[in-house]
């Protein structure tokens, strides 16, 4: 049986489906012909392989709780070992319906109410609330933004605010959405000793570790045998297949203690077990789906060279920082000189753009708007062209 889903020019109508993405646009004030690039799923069919497993189970007609056997454990170290030179082991692993799940899971089973949790803005939003959502103190790393676009730690601040804030926790992002850094092997190095020196643990997230255009994306847990004992490690197939509606991650927590604690405040919340048609789905994709993950990320690939063209040719005031992870796109526009409220009206009310707002992932973000480009590349076209007429009308 081959791959049956690799034309990924074709557009699929999503409209009307229950879809986050693009059914909410009224409720949330958008034009009606607005065009969708910003929550992080992608425009694509899934593999067939995943599909095709889901119509079995559709078919069964019985749709009692799920369980994961021997062969779903299979699939993923297969899959980490393939592609990340890391071998997990199977008692590892904890199972959650959600990496921001997974994150303020964290947040409760191994801190308390006002103790100081670190991350390093602008960052995926939900790690701000994962925080402050469950009463803990949000200590901000900034990341620093180079001339050249590129953007890296304060490894100075970093140590300095573990040591004057007590932090007792870090979430990592790798690769970093919105920024698309892949953070290099010694970068996270210096993260994980400055961690194990003050005994700080760390909660990576790497449900874009798939996604790398430039370098190697490296597990934190399988640098140094030190760093498996203080690092819970969040993964899932959700953004790689484009399974995130599924509800299936995969959390991996090598220190048994850690793990026997976090599964403890999982089972304390009342969260009995995967979704049924995620575990289903997350086996084919990581056992079958190889074929089709070479072509959607070969695809993107083609996305993100022709954004970085369209900008340079046609609207040179704004800056793509071409991402060396992850298919969002961080384009600053404070060449424009606009305000944030007359950024946000050229975007959305003249170009007719959702996208999100660089602002939700903190200050750092301000003049900034990160973009999906995880979709057919006629509808990339039609969003830059509508920027472009619409940064003509006020300049």
């Amino acid at each position: 049986m081959a791959e049956r889903n690799l034309d990924f020019d074709t557009v699929v109508d999503r409209k009307n489906t229950g879809c986050v993405k693009y059914d909410l646009a009224a409720e949330m004030g958008m034009p009606e012909d607005v065009l969708s690039l910003w929550v992080a799923d992608m425009d694509f069919k899934t593999s067939s392989y995943v599909q095709d497993a889901l119509r079995r189970q559709a078919d069964h007609g019985i749709y009692g709780y799920g369980a994961v056997f021997e062969e779903y454990f299979e699939a993923l170290q297969s899959w980490y070992m393939r592609h990340h030179d890391w071998k997990v082991e199977k008692e590892w692993l904890v199972k959650t319906p959600g990496v921001v799940f997974a994150l303020s899971m964290a947040v409760q089973a191994f801190t308390e109410k006002g103790d100081a949790v670190m991350i390093q803005q602008p960052v995926y939003h939900p790690f701000a609330g994962a925080v402050q959502q469950n009463e803990r103190r949000l200590v901000n790393n900034p990341l620093i933004c180079g001339e050249d676009g590129r953007y890296s730690m304060d490894f100075q601040d970093f140590e300095d605010k573990i040591i004057r804030e007590q932090v007792k926790l870090f979430i990592l992002c790798s690769p970093h959405n919105p920024v698309g850094r892949v953070w290099t092997r010694q970068e996270l190095e210096k993260v994980g000793d400055i961690c194990c020196r003050h005994k700080v643990l760390i909660v990576s997230d790497e449900i874009h570790g798939d996604f790398v255009f430039q370098g190697k994306h490296h597990v934190l847990a399988g640098l140094k045998k030190e760093y498996e004992e203080i690092t819970i490690t969040c993964t899932a197939p959700s953004k790689t297949f484009n399974i995130a509606g599924l509800q299936a991650s995969n959390i991996f927590i090598p220190n048994e203690k850690l793990r026997t604690l976090y599964a403890g405040h999982i089972s304390a919340c009342g969260c009995g077990g995967l979704n049924s048609a995620g575990i289903t789905a997350c086996l084919a994709a990581y056992r079958d789906g190889e074929e089709w993950y070479q072509g959607m990320l070969s695809y993107i690939r083609g996305n993100i060279l022709f954004v970085k063209d369209f900008l340079r040719e046609r609207l040179p005031m704004l800056k793509m920082w071409e991402p060396e992870g992850t298919y969002l796109l961080w384009i600053d526009f404070r060449g424009l000189g606009l305000s944030g409220g007359e950024l946000e009206e050229l975007i959305v009310a003249k170009a007719r753009l959702w996208l999100d707002a660089g602002t939700m992932f903190g200050a750092e973000g301000e003049g900034f708007q990160r973009v999906n480009a995880a979709c057919p590349r006629v509808i990339l076209r039609q969003a830059l062209e509508r920027l472009e007429s619409a940064v003509k009308e006020i300049l």
